[in-house]
């Protein structure tokens, strides 16, 4: 079994207590856009560390940082073949975090300190195994709990060559002090099916984490993707949208491409990455930040939710759930159950003679 453990039983939608109703919290929420010290955690966590103080001490409350910021991200699933990427799978794999650990510690210390809620992702190592890996987004609150760990329920493309699938159990919506706050990674945050568990969960904080794709095809556009998809789920579930993405740093184009000078430059492509906050009406509160390193910053009224879903509330009067119905299966998985006999014995279990031999 993993070390974490994912609440069981029904998920009943947050409920808001009638002074949160009365009042909805104002808050100040930070985008992190930064790089990992790669392959590193320990300096990978003492950077967020340090960045989880300076968002801090800019009055932010809320601070989410990119998709496997700890220790990075497998790009050479997409630059190299699996034979040649398998070193560096286990490079990945002995420098990821255990759950709990100390690398977890730092983080939800910090946090406290900070008196912030976190959103970080890391690469996860499997307790049960020594080849399991999961993408994995923490959320500790601002008393440094470590309240959610949802992992990537389906790694996209050539991330199957490195990240094992979590499972419905973490698809959770946590009450917060800065709202109900929901969390995906990446590619989720186009599955239509996993969003409308969040929003139907109460969501109206939602955290995005990415990843710079400049790997992607060259028609394809990721800065505009991820604000096509935070837009769409801002506009969709009438909610504010943190989304936080990691940039490539010169580091890693040096791990990464070596010499190769066709891969220098995939990884030097621009528009790889976009942080930003966006509101209930699907634009940005504030101008995104793209490809370079900082923290976007800016203010959330949850009260500006209200009057959207007057016009379109779908997980509420603008849905016909006698016609529709969604059902999610939050039931843990493990990679074992064990079935025993309740039966009791008063002793050991007696054995049958053998036949006599024919005379």
């Amino acid at each position: 079994m993993n070390s974490w453990t994912s609440p069981t039983g029904p998920t009943p939608p947050i409920v808001l207590s009638g002074e949160q109703r009365d009042n909805p919290p104002r808050f100040k929420a930070a985008a992190v856009q930064a790089s990992p010290v790669y392959l590193d955690a320990t300096a990978t966590v003492a950077k967020a560390v340090d960045l989880i103080r300076e968002a801090a001490a800019n009055g932010a409350e809320l601070i989410v940082f990119p998709e496997v910021f700890v220790p990075g991200y497998p790009y050479w699933n997409w630059t190299m073949n699996p034979v040649q990427g398998s070193p560096w799978f286990e490079r990945l794999y002995r420098s990821s975090v255990d759950l709990p650990g100390p690398h977890v510690n730092a983080l939800r210390a910090a946090a406290r300190a900070a008196g912030a809620v976190v959103v970080i992702g890391v690469n996860e190592r499997g307790s049960h195994s020594m080849g399991v890996l999961y993408n994995t987004m923490l959320t500790i609150d601002a008393d440094g709990e470590l309240i959610g760990v949802h992992r990537k329920l389906v790694p996209t493309w050539a991330e199957k060559l490195t990240w094992t699938g979590g499972d419905g159990s973490s698809l959770r919506v946590h009450p917060t002090g800065i709202g109900p706050l929901g969390v995906l990674a990446c590619g989720e945050n186009t599955n239509t099916l996993a969003r409308f568990t969040l929003l139907a969960q109460g969501e109206l904080v939602h955290a995005a984490s990415y990843i710079a794709l400049p790997v992607a095809p060259a028609d394809y556009d990721m800065a505009d993707a991820i604000a096509v998809r935070t837009a769409a789920h801002s506009f969709e579930g009438k909610v504010f949208s943190v989304v936080a993405c990691s940039t490539i740093s010169p580091e890693i184009v040096d791990a990464i491409a070596g010499d190769d000078a066709e891969v220098r430059k995939q990884l030097g492509r621009e528009r790889s990455a976009l942080s930003g906050i966006f509101g209930p009406d699907g634009r940005p509160v504030t101008e995104p930040l793209i490809d370079d390193e900082g923290i976007v910053y800016a203010d959330i009224d949850l009260a500006k939710c209200i009057q959207p879903k007057q016009m379109h509330d779908i997980v509420g009067h603008y849905n016909r759930f006698d016609i529709f119905r969604l059902d999610v299966d939050n039931r843990p998985r493990s990679p074992i159950t064990f079935t025993h006999d309740q039966t009791p014995t008063a002793g050991p279990t007696p054995v049958a003679p053998a036949p006599e031999e024919e005379k």
